[in-house]
């Protein structure tokens, strides 16, 4: 139990840690877009957040599949 507590807590500190930076670095930024997605439209957001976004999540969600080779 202690092994998947440690290997959670890295992954929540790394992530935190990038979205912390992605949130810091996107201050200047003045590219906005707009996202549509099944028929719906979100608000004009920097592209460089909504890249950001994309890959923190999919970093999250990596992390928690375990993959076992034989």
């Amino acid at each position: 139990m202690f092994p998947l507590f440690k290997r959670m807590f890295y992954t929540a500190l790394f992530n935190s840690c990038l979205f912390l930076m992605l949130i810091v670095g996107i201050q200047n930024s003045s590219e906005k877009s707009k996202i549509f997605f099944f028929k719906n439209e979100t608000i004009k957001l920097p592209i460089s957040f909504i890249l950001g976004t994309s890959f923190i999540s999919g970093s999250i969600i990596g992390s928690l599949v375990k993959i076992e080779f034989d």
